[in-house]
């Protein structure tokens, strides 16, 4: 395929490259004259592992690159000599935080001129790092209004994140984890999907703001893990601990450390054990002098999905409220620190009608071992529960699904159209059929 790739940084300098090894024709593109004349004699404009080797043959055109390379600071010669145009130039921050998409402005204004001079169809694809929406607000606007043709017939647009890392770009580019496809239609997709034939990992097509947020939720989740690594080796430091021992073992655990068990967002965590915890580990940092903010964060930040939810119901302006689902969690009759109690307790406070429905819990209110924490500390609560799902599904202009209890999606079947319903836990993966009154937390 013949691809040019605009802004030749460090994600575009490597992408050109390695699209060359594999038998792309390639033109790179770059407002910098310098850059491109070192890409044209074979010299790589960054510092990265294996690229230099890769650059000069794709530029010399050899057995060890199939493809062909060269640079050019002629936006219109590229668009018409190429058949996809990718987008990497740089996102700046702004001082107060936003993206500087200026570069990505002109760069897709300069990209629909050339398109406008075309008679084929044309592929622009968003490498560069942008918040969700920017793609349709900037990207798209700029392609259309440039080149005075219409998205989706005379030019396909997509995002397609990277996740290559300083140092390792090259074996990342050809090793990724996934390749990650918001496209605007389905031509778009398949177009960039050939692009990629030589990769063997999984291909997942989305829509575009889905792809821009993946590389967000990324990135802040391993800013994350670095956070919470530092402050729990703050911590055995202090206790006189090996830190590097402690996560070697926590990385052993791939069912719930380092897994998608925990990862799917949804309400407030709760029970026995993880409230308790940090607290517990939170007390143990102050008192030995390590500040630990993410840890600390914690708990406060848990509170506030569920003042989120006491907010959103409140605003549905509904009085008879139903829930399925007591329990942190299902399979269980473990009420303590259920974020569903306080929940409860919050709602019955402003006067709203509740009924209660969790098999689990009823049966411990008889020989289960909540039997005297649900009789002592909460029966107000207690006598708000009915043993029949068909009391919730009648009483309740609104019913919270709480838990993921068989019950559930039972309920999703009965209720009418004008039964509202809040899932606080995707009970049901597709969303397909269900009722317009249908709402989840975080979807």
């Amino acid at each position: 395929m013949k691809i040019s790739v605009f802004g030749l940084g460090y994600v575009g300098c490597v992408s050109a490259a390695c699209l060359a090894k594999v038998g792309h024709e390639v033109i790179g593109v770059d407002v910098n004259p310098v850059k491109v004349d070192l890409m044209n004699e074979g010299k790589s404009p960054i510092v990265e592992k294996d690229i230099g080797e890769i650059l000069y043959n794709a530029v010399k055109s050899n057995d060890y690159a199939p493809g062909k390379l060269e640079a050019t600071t002629d936006t219109e010669r590229a668009v018409l000599e190429s058949d996809i145009s990718l987008i990497c130039v740089g996102t700046p921050s702004n001082e107060n935080g936003s993206l500087k998409l200026d570069y990505v402005r002109r760069c897709a204004n300069d990209i629909g001129l050339g398109i406008a001079k075309k008679s084929g169809y044309h592929l622009v694809v968003a490498r560069s790092t942008m918040l969700p929406g920017s793609v349709q607000d900037v990207i798209l606007k700029e392609l259309e209004v440039a080149s005075r043709k219409r998205v989706g017939e005379d030019f396909g647009v997509a995002m397609n994140p990277e996740f290559l890392r300083e140092s390792t770009s090259v074996f990342d580019f050809f090793n990724p984890p996934m390749t990650v496809i918001g496209q605007y239609d389905e031509k778009s997709g398949n177009l960039l999907e050939k692009m990629y034939h030589f990769l063997d990992a999984p291909l997942e097509k989305t829509d575009i703001k889905t792809a821009e947020m993946m590389k967000y939720a990324c990135n802040c989740f391993h800013a994350a893990k670095v956070t919470f690594a530092n402050e729990i080796g703050g911590i055995c430091k202090s206790i006189g601990v090996d830190s590097h021992k402690v996560m070697e073992i926590f990385c052993m655990d791939d069912k719930l450390n380092l897994s998608s068990y925990y990862l799917k967002p949804g309400f407030a965590f709760g029970g026995s054990c993880l409230p308790k915890d940090l607290r517990a580990l939170n007390y143990k940092a102050k008192s030995n002098d390590v500040d630990v903010p993410l840890l600390a964060s914690i708990i406060a930040s848990n509170k506030v999905q569920i003042d989120r939810v006491i907010g959103k119901i409140v605003q549905m302006g509904v009085k008879k409220v139903g829930f399925v689902g007591l329990s942190f969690k299902a399979g269980t009759d473990d009420l303590r620190e259920s974020p569903l109690v306080i929940l409860v307790e919050s709602l019955i406070g402003k006067g709203f009608d509740i009924k209660i429905f969790d098999r689990n819990v009823s049966l411990a209110r008889l020989v289960g071992a909540n039997k005297d924490y649900i009789e002592k500390e909460i029966p107000h609560i207690s006598k708000l529960m009915t043993s029949e799902i068909n009391d919730i599904v009648q009483h309740s202009d609104l019913i919270v699904i709480g838990n993921k209890a068989e019950e559930a999606s039972q309920v999703l079947k009965q209720v009418s159209n004008e039964t509202k319903i809040y899932d606080l836990v995707r009970v049901s993966e597709s969303l397909d059929g269900l009722s317009d009154g249908y709402e989840g937390i975080c979807w």
